[in-house]
């Protein structure tokens, strides 16, 4: 029996993994924490990890970037690997985690879907046949309470561009104060918020005369729960300390 423990387990996604996980009869949800203590499954709610004496295999937070050093504390202390798939972390959280990844498994991912994981690789082999005679631009839209932006799949789709070309990008995320004409070597990164939008992403390659236009689609938040209860399989049973993704769940899956 596969035990998770749910970090964020009071918000939107925390209850849908929540319902996902309660679903399957090979794992549970033995603790979820969260600032708000109020129970929603048949687990105990605890504000704070260092409050739970029990024992879990995997940690799945979907909580918020602030209490990702605290998390990984609690991590870090029991050997449990985590992942992580809150968003919006600053570049001292970046290094944190990394930092973490040198003690214990760390699986961490802008997006838990596999259909955007599939789409970044993608996005690496179009941007090495394209090259630069393209410009390329990325939005993604999302519902009205997203906090952060752009969002972390944004960014993870523009490094899977960056990543494939000779040279330095810029990152561009606003132009309503630059008066000149578009330089050559950058990423155009729009993001809209309004009403339930759950999540889109298009990266348009724009070329002369032509447009070829990558899209995801997530009708729903539970393609990202699925994605993050397959992370909890695959991490359960990692050893080794490191930074892992959903290739690494995918590439399982050939094997």
């Amino acid at each position: 029996m596969l035990k998770i423990a749910l970090s964020g387990c009071g918000g939107r996604m925390g209850r849908v993994i929540a319902d996902i996980v309660g679903a399957r009869s090979e794992m549970k949800i033995v603790a979820g924490f969260d600032p708000n203590t109020v129970k929603y499954g048949d687990f105990p709610v605890f504000a704070d990890p260092f409050e739970f004496q029990g024992s879990c295999d995997v940690i799945i937070d979907f909580s918020n970037a602030s209490g990702t050093e605290h998390l990984l504390a609690y991590c870090e202390k029991k050997s449990i690997p985590v992942i992580i798939c809150t968003t919006g972390h600053s570049t001292e959280q970046l290094n944190r985690i990394r930092e973490a990844a040198t003690k214990i498994p760390v699986f961490r991912s802008g997006n838990m879907s596999i259909g955007i994981n599939l789409l970044t690789e993608l996005l690496r082999k179009s941007t090495a046949v394209l090259g630069d005679k393209f410009d390329v631009e990325i939005i993604e839209k999302h519902h009205n309470q997203k906090l952060d932006a752009p969002s972390g799949t944004a960014l993870m789709l523009a490094d899977a561009v960056s990543d494939a070309l000779p040279y330095d990008v810029e990152y561009v995320y606003d132009r309503h104060a630059r008066r000149e004409k578009r330089p050559a070597h950058e990423i155009g990164i729009s993001a809209i918020r309004g009403g339930t939008i759950v999540g889109e992403h298009s990266v348009l390659f724009c070329g002369r005369d032509e447009i070829i236009e990558l899209k995801h689609t997530a009708l729903s938040r539970e393609v990202f729960a699925v994605g993050a209860v397959d992370a909890a399989v695959f991490m359960a049973g990692c050893t080794q300390s490191g930074i892992y993704d959903m290739n690494d769940v995918i590439a399982s899956r050939g094997n």
